[in-house]
Order: structure tokens, then C-alpha cells, then sequence
């Protein structure tokens, strides 16, 4: 069986402190109610952050993205942007972390009266945890590549469930990660409702033709940070970087390719159903290169509360 990319251990991690609604906790007190709408239901939304030089590398846009979710779902945080960013800081802070560390941001509707779905028994405010580990991506993987394989289950439309929201409600992901893991691939692979590639189940999918840069349409799967950036930095050094629908023909003829993700970064994929890629290509290792020097001048210009 394959190995999750955040399947990473550092012993570390047993003695972090974790933050539950303000307050550290040690691992093994770190603890929500079994009422709660997360626990229950699914209902909330969270962010990963990935930690540079003690500062979260994006936070301005991974801000935007959770607070606009939680608007959508009519979910009142309780807290600001500012006091958001303080208590990230504390923990990590708390924790003395400065690098190689990724950050889960969590919040949920909070405790509900009795389980059911009505957010109308929901009791009392937020629940909002924040959790760091010491985490980095093996090394390996950029030398090895990922092998994807598609599945059949799809990114659904909007009015099933909104793909642009980053909710606890991930069954969909999680059953399209089993068939890949079950298939023996590291990530799924998958299709819009129309069959036009959409994204992987944890991370954005990108292809390389002819030069050009090739993503897809973004009608069907997260606003991706990583993924923005990787276009912006594109489009910057002068390649055509594009959003568009495209077939599993078109990826199986493809020069390259390579997933986006918060965790990782850029990660070149070298297989896709049984088509070998070129998994070290020059455009996939010039992305590399530029998303890197990107995430640098994001923390320089960032100032701490």
C-alpha cells in the first residue's frame, strides 16, 4: 500500500500544545464534545497553513478563503481577523515553532443541543482549534513523483455541494482516496460531472503541453492558494498558464504534470493510469523554483501582531 504524503512522523509532535477555543492543551487533553457540529455533522471550515520562518506563509489569503466559507454556510466565527492572527501566533509561540511545521485551522458551528442537523440547536458559539505539528514532506517524493489514478468518483456542482467551500464535509474526497490508495496510487484523480478533469482529491492538478501550462477550468474544485500562486508566477515568467477544460486524453499526451498543494507545494506527478510522464520535466522544476522564491517574498513582507 501506498504511503499518504502527510503520513510523516516526528516524535516532537507527542508533546505540542494545541489550541481548543483559546486555550493549550497538551495532545492527549486536546478534546471537543461529542455534541459538537463538526464531530457530528461535518459543519464548518478549516485551513491548512504551512509555517516559513515562524511566519504562515499566504495567511491574508487563506483568511479570506475561511472567513468567506464561513459567511457562505451562515457560520459566525466570533472572532476578527486580528484576534484570529494573535491566537495562530500564541500557539505557535506556545509551541516555540518557527519552521517545518504545518498548521490545521479549524472551526466548526460549534455545540449543539442534541444531534441533529437544524443549526438552530446549536448552543453557545464557535468551536475553533488550531493545530500545529512538526511536519515536512519526505524529500523523496520530488525525486519519485506521484502516481495518480482516476476515479470514479466526481467533484460535484454547486447546487449539491459548493466545491469553493473548504468544509469539514469531505466524503466525497475521502472515498475517491480510497480507491486511488486501493488501485495503489498516491492521489485520486478526479473528473468534473461533464468527464473533464477537476482536480485530485487533496490537491489542484496541472499538466504541461507544448509549453503551455494547463489547469482546470476551477468551476468544480477549491480555490486553491498554491494554486493561484503557481498560475500568477506562470503567467509573471512569461508562460501561458491557462484555466481550461481538458480530457484524460489530453493528460495521458502530456509533456508533464504536477499537483499544487499548501503542504507540499509543487509536487511533478509521474504517472497517471498507467501513462508514464516526464516527472522532471523543465517547466514542472522552473514552478518549483518560482513558487519557492514567491513564498519567500510573502513571509519577508509580513509583519507579527
Amino acid at each position: 500500500m501506498t504511503k499518504s504524503m502527510h503520513d510523516v512522523s516526528d516524535p516532537r509532535n507527542a508533546s505540542i500544545l494545541i489550541n481548543v477555543n483559546g486555550e493549550m492543551k497538551p495532545r492527549g487533553e486536546a478534546v471537543v464534545s461529542v455534541f459538537d457540529s463538526g464531530f457530528m455533522l461535518g459543519d464548518g471550515v478549516w485551513e491548512g497553513l504551512r509555517i516559513h520562518n515562524g511566519r504562515p506563509a499566504f495567511l491574508d489569503r487563506h483568511l479570506d478563503r475561511l472567513f468567506e466559507g464561513a459567511k457562505a454556510i451562515a457560520m459566525d466565527i466570533g472572532l476578527t481577523r486580528e484576534d484570529l492572527t494573535r491566537r495562530l501566533y500564541d500557539t505557535l509561540d506556545a509551541n516555540q515553532m518557527k519552521d517545518g511545521v504545518h498548521v490545521r485551522l479549524m472551526m466548526t458551528r460549534g455545540v449543539r443541543s442534541t444531534p441533529y442537523q437544524d443549526p438552530r440547536v446549536v448552543v453557545g458559539g464557535a468551536t475553533i482549534v488550531i493545530i500545529p505539528e512538526y511536519k515536512d514532506p519526505d524529500p523523496a517524493v520530488y525525486e519519485r513523483g506521484l502516481k495518480l489514478f482516476t476515479v470514479h468518483v466526481r467533484r460535484g456542482d454547486p447546487a449539491v455541494q459548493d466545491q469553493k467551500i473548504n468544509s469539514h464535509s469531505k466524503l466525497n474526497c475521502i472515498l475517491a482516496s480510497i480507491q486511488a490508495t486501493q488501485a495503489g496510487a498516491d492521489e485520486a484523480l478526479m473528473l468534473d460531472p461533464h468527464g473533464f478533469v477537476a482536480t485530485c482529491n487533496s490537491t489542484h492538478f496541472f499538466i504541461v503541453r507544448n509549453g503551455e501550462v494547463w489547469t482546470s477550468s476551477g468551476k468544480y474544485c477549491l480555490g486553491g492558494i498554491t494554486r493561484a500562486v503557481t498560475l500568477e508566477v506562470a503567467r509573471e515568467a512569461g508562460m501561458a498558464a491557462v484555466e481550461k477544460d481538458f480530457s484524460l486524453t489530453d493528460v495521458y499526451g502530456a509533456d508533464e504534470a504536477f499537483v499544487t498543494g499548501t503542504f507540499a507545494g509543487i509536487v511533478p506527478v509521474r504517472e497517471v493510469d498507467g501513462r508514464k510522464l516526464n516527472f522532471r520535466g523543465p517547466i514542472v522544476e522552473r514552478l518549483q523554483r518560482l513558487y519557492s522564491e514567491r513564498v519567500d517574498r510573502d513571509i519577508a513582507e509580513q509583519k507579527r501582531p
